[in-house]
């Protein structure tokens, strides 16, 4: 078998080929900061994540580069990463802003934005633009008039809360159609304010990335100015379906303007895909996989889930200012669970909707009345606005109705806080919670969920998070998603967080804690810079054969449940009674022959009499006896470290796929992702594999129903049957024939080899022992059987061949070599192997679960009805003879 030495070329041949190298370039280096002049590195080469309005969770960090030169990148935004405030005719007072700052360590990046303040006079923005400019910001200068009309007009009240699912404001006047229509003019007048910045600072070769709902004109703008312009948008909220955009009355004009960009990027699969359907439903142009064409011009659409600067968080915890508030926060609550809510005090954060559940959960739960305490941050936003004020009224009353309905003169269950809290205290607040409840109604990520997985290395607490809030698609796995509108489902979900055992609580963190620390801002903000200075771009954001979906509990076939809970296989607690009669019963063999790993066996099946047959058969054992391997011992594994290369950067880019790196193969599985971007991935996963990494190697690749395998040629259950099938045989000293054969699988087709190896002559007519197993009819489906199409000659034939093929010729080829032979076993006889299968058609059964087409015999439809059958197995083998 020839090794795979892949080596890539130094000219990348594909587009993810030239991604995957960008990948492992920034993993090698360490993203460390720098100054150029002695200052405070936290302003160089950063960028602004978001502003007030849309996500309000940020992070601070800073890069160093060595190269000497690079290219240049003009980050567009509302507004500027800093604040300025005028302390006279000519000078300004500069602070960091509330929102963070992200990195983009390969470029030379400049800020372009409003600084949120009115500069009317031309010292003061001479003034202003010379102060920013230590700072590389670039001022974009907005009277009063427009910041009104544009930002607070159409961007807060037009765009957003119909981004969010709010819908258009009602209102009771006349010229609403005319306020919609000013609000536009001045939202296009602002945009091309930014455009004309943007044009006298841009040099050929530069990066423009524009950002969010304020500045979706902007990429047109640009592009009649330069249509060679690099330009790429990037939406942080969610985008929404196409039946809500076409109510806009500027929608067509807003898709086009956005379609101007070469990249355009969303949180999640979900927001990319509704921006697709409306442009197609919409404009009436066609979507492709790849993103949008209009006269053969292509503009590309991705997903680019956004991160935290996680590392942040996790030093913060060992300050010794944090230490303290961490070390008051237990005092004060000792002896009572913590759950924690921070939210924006805003309409789509669902807030009293969190209330109401932990209400009802007090209500049904009354040993928890004085043992759990919610802390509640609601952060003050748009304070002027009558519907906040409603909001804050609402929240208000409810929280003073169940304090006063289930506290008393000492403690009461929720603690309401309408203001933020600083960096330290926060992460001392996230690193003692049990419980975090996010429970948005609609949110374009919330970080918040981030942030607390961040801070919970030592407590490991449970997320509780919306379904609606673009998160779920990236800490589904291990977090509980809830619907928040479903209050009863939200209550019952916080009574099983707060008696979580702590191994599954463990489990849970693990799985985000993973995701927070390696799906970090600066990888999010290097990826999409990356694609667009290239004009290209790869989709972002993935229940294994063998024992599992056959002897397992029964799961969601559409990948809905619980991520954490399936991936840990069990076997079925109903089949545990049956499989213990069954191997106990000395005329009866059982071989439980699985994809899965060692461990994963030995767990489910070690108190059992029966043998395993681990990774496809290339590890084998008796219960009672050590594992041995039947693995070649020629058996080239060269090929991994590549093939896992390609498997990791889709992990990551593909939220809720994940893995599996065994001895003789490796596995990626996307059944809990997105089914339709799953498969998209899937697809460009399959095409890169052939076409790079396994292109010159010995590998088979299986492509199940929601999952990509590669193995080394050779490495199947059918290769391995007959090596599984000698061992047992020499183990017992079998010289009779076996009386009949059950073989029931769950396999990828080119495992159904299985089937075949013990198929005999095929029966014309049932024998009384099949009539007496299969005619009982309140099993399901009674095994309705495979129609065939071969004959019985055909079959005998079959019989003969495969007697001399798989059996004869292996033990005469082991008589001189066998690179399949066990560690310090004897070859086995000829003797031994081919007498003991020699079936009558009537005593074989080959079952197929949940397959339609199958080379079985008959068909299993669910893990129930192979509890009926072996049960049923397992009563007659325990019944006296009569």
């Amino acid at each position: 078998m020839q090794g795979n030495n892949h080596c890539p070329p130094l000219t990348p041949r594909s587009r993810l080929e030239r991604l995957l190298r960008e990948r492992e370039v920034r993993k090698s280096s360490r993203y460390t900061q720098s100054t150029e002049d002695g200052r405070d590195e936290l302003y160089n080469d950063s960028f602004f994540v978001s502003e007030n309005g849309n996500e309000e969770e940020f992070t601070e960090t800073g890069f160093a580069d060595d190269r000497p030169r690079k290219q240049r990148l003009l980050v567009v935004a509302n507004r500027l990463p800093v604040s300025a405030v005028r302390e006279g005719v000519d000078s300004y007072h500069l602070e960091i802003s509330v929102g963070g700052l992200v990195s983009v360590k390969e470029f030379d990046t400049r800020w372009i934005g409003w600084a949120g303040v009115n500069v009317p006079d031309e010292v003061g923005q001479k003034a202003l633009t010379k102060a920013l400019a230590e700072m590389r910001c670039i001022p974009v200068f907005l009277d009063e008039e427009i910041v009104n009309e544009y930002y607070n007009g159409y961007c807060n009240n037009i765009l957003w809360p119909l981004f969010h699912y709010l819908g258009l404001p009602q209102e009771d006047r006349l010229a609403t159609t005319r306020s919609f229509q000013t609000q536009f003019d001045a939202y296009k007048k602002a945009n091309q304010m930014f455009a004309d910045v943007v044009n006298q600072h841009y040099q050929d070769g530069d990066v423009v990335w524009c950002h969010d709902y304020h500045l979706m004109f902007l990429p047109r703008c640009l592009k009649e100015y330069n249509d060679k312009m690099k330009v790429g948008w990037f939406l942080h909220t969610p985008f929404p379906s196409s039946e809500i955009h076409r109510t806009l009355p500027s929608r067509s004009e807003l898709l086009r303007s956005v379609l101007a960009a070469d990249l355009v990027g969303f949180h999640t699969y979900d927001y990319a895909r509704h921006f697709v359907s409306a442009c197609t439903r919409i404009l009436g142009i066609e979507g492709t996989p790849e993103g949008v064409e209009d006269q053969g011009r292509l503009t590309r659409v991705a997903a680019f889930p956004i991160g935290i600067d996680s590392e942040r968080f996790i030093r913060a915890l060992a300050l010794p200012e944090v230490q303290t508030h961490m070390k008051e926060l237990k005092e004060r609550f000792a002896g009572r669970k913590v759950m924690l809510g921070v939210d924006r005090l805003d309409m789509i954060k669902g807030i009293p909707q969190k209330i109401l559940a932990f209400e009802k959960f007090l209500e049904e739960n009354s040993h928890w009345h004085d043992k759990v305490v919610l802390l509640q941050i609601a952060v003050p936003s748009r304070t002027d606005c009558p519907e906040y004020q409603k909001l804050t009224s609402q929240v208000h009353e409810i929280v003073g109705r169940i304090n006063g309905r289930f506290g008393t003169l000492t403690a009461v269950p929720i603690h309401h806080l309408d203001r933020s809290l600083d960096f330290h205290a926060l992460c001392a607040l996230y690193a003692v919670t049990d419980v975090a409840l996010v429970t948005s109604l609609r949110d374009g990520m919330n970080l918040v969920s981030y942030e607390f997985v961040a801070c919970q290395a030592s407590k490991k607490g449970v997320l509780i998070l919306s379904e609606f809030a673009g998160a779920a698609q990236s800490l589904g796995a291990g977090a509980i998603l809830v619907n928040p509108w479903n209050i009863t489902e939200v209550a019952a979900s916080i009574g099983y967080a707060l008696d979580m055992p702590a191994d599954e609580r463990e489990k849970r963190h693990q799985f985000n804690f993973k995701h927070v620390t390696t799906h970090t801002s600066q990888e999010w903000a290097a990826t999409f810079v990356s694609s667009s200075s290239q004009t290209l771009y790869h989709f972002a954001t993935t229940g294994l054969q063998g024992f599992n979906a056959t002897l397992t509990e029964p799961v969601d076939a559409l990948g809905r449940g619980d991520q954490i809970k399936e991936l840990e296989l069990k076997v079925h607690p109903d089949l545990k009674e049956p499989l213990k009669k069954l191997s106990d019963d000395p005329k009866t063999t059982i071989v439980v022959l699985s994809g899965s790993g060692r461990a994963v066996l030995d767990k489910n099946f070690g108190e059992y009499n029966m043998w395993l047959a681990a990774e496809n058969g290339m590890f084998l054992r008796l219960t009672s006896s050590e594992w041995m391997t039947t693995m070649p011992e020629n058996l080239n594994m060269d090929w991994v470290d590549s093939v896992k290369h390609v498997f990791e950067y889709f992990t990551e880019r593909t939220p809720r796929s994940h893995f599996e790196l065994r001895e003789t193969s490796i596995i990626w599985n996307y059944k809990y992702a997105d089914v339709e971007f799953g498969r998209l991935q899937a697809r460009d996963l399959l095409q890169h594999l052939w076409t790079g990494p396994i292109s010159n190697a010995s590998l088979d690749v299986f492509q199940g129903g929601r999952s990509v395998e590669v193995r080394a040629v050779g490495v199947s259950k059918g290769a391995a049957i007959d090596r599984i099938l000698g061992e047992i045989v020499h183990n017992k000293g079998m010289k009779e024939p076996i009386d009949y054969v059950l073989c029931i699988g769950h396999f990828l087709a080119k495992d159904e080899d299985v089937y075949k190896f013990f198929e005999p002559e095929l029966p014309t007519e049932s024998s009384p022992m099949a009539k007496a197993m299969l005619s009982n009819s309140s099993r399901p489906s009674s095994l309705p059987r495979f129609s065939s199409s071969k004959s019985s000659s055909k079959a005998s034939h079959y019989k003969k061949q495969r007697s001399l093929s798989n059996l004869e010729r292996r033990a005469i080829e082991r008589t001189t070599s066998d690179p399949w032979r066990p560690p310090g076993r004897d070859r086995m006889s000829l003797y031994e192997g081919s007498s003991v299968l020699d079936l009558k058609g009537d005593n074989y059964f080959s079952c197929a679960v949940s397959r339609k087409r199958s080379s079985a015999r008959y068909l299993l439809k669910t893990s129930h009805d192979i509890v009926n059958l072996l049960s049923d197995l397992a009563d007659r083998s325990s019944s006296p003879p009569t």
